[in-house]
């Protein structure tokens, strides 16, 4: 990831979308499930919506904190036009407190009295020419949260649809729904994580709710986008198999088409006393989400076997192999199994 040098340029504000005039111009955003009830002058959770007499600001659009050309696996999407590259592009700020953050540097400098709302000028359009310079078949709006800087994500996904050039979220899913709806002729995918199933754990350590999460999820599957879910599985947090359990029935009960990547902790941020998830527990994890049913389930951030490879669900024939996030040798023959024509579930045109 290649974050722009803080201080290249400051925040100026734009006029935000979703949100609703109240009495005394305070104002309601309705962008995320957080509803920030923002008096003039003040911010909501995020850091980078402002209301400005009586108008809500977004301060960060156009400011990308960071743009990189990445494998389409790293997002990680491994059934969404695999062995593509995809232009990744970021600003600051984020929804959630989440204290694992391994791009905190980017998503908590808004947070606070000392907020640093920095990046790098990067209009829409030029975005589009960089994806097209690098040969990328998507824009990925990643690394912090896509959602709040929605804005510059709409108008950047919007150019690059009309040069056919996909978009491409990784969320952690706390959205409203008409945002979700508003942007789906120009976002195609949505990688979100489930970062555990106990809305104690959201609510306390993470500084948000579950259940809009969870939501958000069934609005993004009724509106077909192709979506994969991941976990990032932390010793003592949320690695219980009743835990795990639960996210992969929800995962399933939606479709046992949904890829689930099950992703080892490693600690950063403010959780660097939590030990490393092991092998044994990512293979544990692997094996409660087969069992839930679901027909894929990798491996994340750390090497397990031949785990990131996709095999078809009713033969077992490996029809992608990958090494970790490389795609090593691609057999699928119209989205289908080579050997025995089974369909594999996916987005591969």
């Amino acid at each position: 990831m290649t974050n722009a040098a803080p201080g290249i340029e400051r925040a100026s504000a734009s006029d935000a979308q979703f949100w609703e005039k109240r009495s005394d111009n305070a104002v309601v955003c309705t962008l995320c499930p957080h509803l920030c009830h923002v008096r003039d002058g003040l911010y909501g959770v995020c850091g980078v919506r402002r209301n400005d007499g009586g108008e809500l600001k977004t301060l960060i659009y156009g400011l990308s904190a960071a743009v990189n050309v990445d494998p389409i696996e790293k997002k990680p999407l491994f059934h969404f036009l695999p062995g593509t590259q995809s232009l990744s592009i970021a600003t600051v700020g984020c929804s959630f407190r989440c204290p694992f953050c391994q791009n905190y540097d980017l998503s908590q400098v808004t947070k606070g009295k000392n907020r640093d709302l920095f990046g790098r000028p990067v209009e829409p359009g030029e975005i589009v020419a960089l994806a097209k310079q690098a040969g990328a078949s998507t824009v990925a709006f990643t690394y912090s949260e896509p959602t709040i800087f929605y804005e510059y994500a709409y108008d950047c996904a919007k150019l690059a649809s009309e040069e056919g050039i996909r978009g491409v979220f990784v969320s952690n899913g706390f959205i409203t729904e008409d945002p979700v709806r508003a942007i789906r002729p120009y976002v195609h995918a949505y990688n979100i994580d489930i970062k555990s199933f106990n809305p104690d754990f959201y609510r306390k350590v993470l500084g948000a709710r579950l259940e809009p999460v969870l939501e958000a999820i069934k609005v993004i599957h009724q509106e077909k986008f192709w979506i994969e879910v991941t976990t990032v599985v932390i010793p003592g947090q949320n690695d219980s198999d009743s835990e795990l359990k639960q996210i992969a029935e929800f995962i399933g009960d939606l479709s046992v088409d949904i890829p689930w990547h099950v992703s080892a902790f490693h600690p950063d941020y403010k959780m660097t006393d939590v030990p490393r998830t092991t092998v044994e527990s990512i293979e544990r994890a692997m094996t409660i989400g087969r069992d839930a049913g679901l027909q894929y389930v990798y491996a994340g951030n750390m090497p397990v076997g031949d785990a990131s490879s996709t095999r078809c669900p009713e033969c077992q024939t490996r029809v992608i192999h990958r090494v970790g996030a490389q795609v090593m040798q691609n057999r699928l023959t119209d989205g289908a199994c080579p050997e025995c024509g089974t369909a594999i579930a996916g987005v591969w045109t």
